[in-house]
């Protein structure tokens, strides 16, 4: 009688052990898969704003702003006349520039100046083509223009791929 409790003990035991066990590692997969998935793509604050005015700008004009387009200029001399000067392209590469494309999984911060304190203007998500226009003094931050918006600012530098 005293063996069979004892061959209980054991089998319980072993039960109970390969249940957490298992359970243990049934979590370290759940877990360890999703750190293989990709991050979601950052959505930044200027972003948002951009596409609300792009929303706002592509909704039909109201009756009135359809009147005031529709009059002609008082004075037709005071107009502005268009300078026959192509505009510059700003994403036609000068002197040194060069695009690259970014190679952070959470995107870049776009600052004002060079410095992480510096106020941030913008961002460029993962992947993004970007123009790098020339370096800080340290190399440690680089100055680059967005293609298609113009708009330009500093990032960090390494974390950019140069595309040929």
């Amino acid at each position: 009688m005293n063996f069979s409790r004892i061959v209980q003990l054991f089998l319980g035991m072993i039960i109970g052990l390969s249940l957490i066990g298992g359970g243990a590692a049934a979590t370290g997969y759940y877990f360890l898969s999703r750190l293989t998935e990709d991050p979601p793509r950052p959505v930044f604050a200027e972003e948002t704003a951009q596409e609300e005015t792009e929303a706002e700008a592509s909704s039909e004009p109201s009756e009135s702003d359809t009147e005031a387009t529709e009059t002609p200029p008082e004075d037709a001399e005071a107009a502005p006349e268009p300078s026959s000067e192509p505009e510059e392209d700003p994403d036609e590469l000068k002197g040194n520039e060069y695009r690259a494309t970014v190679t952070w999984p959470e995107g870049l911060s776009l600052r004002d100046s060079p410095g992480a304190n510096a106020e941030r203007i913008g961002g460029i998500a993962y992947n993004k083509e970007m123009i790098v226009m020339e370096e800080s003094e340290d190399g440690d931050w680089q100055k680059v223009r967005l293609p298609g918006s113009g708009q330009e600012g500093w990032v960090k530098a390494g974390n950019a791929e140069r595309v040929e």
